[in-house]
């Protein structure tokens, strides 16, 4: 099955081999670097859910399943590159250990990222850089993320992920 927010990702996993023909890069915000040149669009109501995406991120990027599921809903559905996971515990007892290796691997850089919230809903959407080497060689992954979440209580639950990406032309200045 193949991973939520990067549908775009084919041209990745054909890249990449065969460790990611089901694992796109997400950008799910990791150790994400905003560059100075951010576009960064998160008003003051959105900024505890667009905490709880950078949470889940971060506890991805190290590889800490358990925490990055806390931040999950259990019916989450996770949409990437054409396929499906239909719930946190699908998701994280498949294909969240190969993403969480893939992004140990690589530098994320935050390049534009905005958010709304509105009642007991928000939605994330973020677009980043990812820097990796493969074969030795330096390789840009373009990446897209939109988290939409859902106020359970006074804390924030991720309901939704989408992931895309696709590597970056290199003649390309973006």
């Amino acid at each position: 099955m193949t991973p939520r927010l990067f549908p775009a990702l084919i041209l990745v996993a054909a890249f990449t081999g065969p460790a990611f023909a089901q694992t796109a890069p997400h950008q799910h915000d990791h150790p994400t670097t905003a560059s100075s040149g951010a576009d960064i669009n998160v008003p003051a109501a959105a900024k505890d859910a667009v905490a709880t995406v950078d949470r889940f991120s971060a506890a991805l990027s190290s590889g800490d399943l358990a925490k990055a599921g806390k931040e999950l809903d259990p019916n989450v559905l996770i949409l990437e590159s054409g396929g499906a996971e239909r719930s946190a515990a699908e998701y994280l007892g498949g294909h969240a250990r190969s993403d969480a290796e893939f992004l140990k691997t690589a530098h994320q850089q935050l390049r534009r990222r905005t958010a709304h919230a509105s009642g007991d809903f928000a939605w994330v959407a973020s677009e980043s850089e990812l820097h990796l080497q493969k074969d030795g060689k330096p390789v840009t992954v373009l990446s897209t993320e939109t988290m939409l979440l859902q106020r359970s209580g006074s804390a924030w639950k991720i309901v939704h992920i989408h992931w895309s990406s696709r590597k970056r032309d290199p003649s390309s200045a973006h």
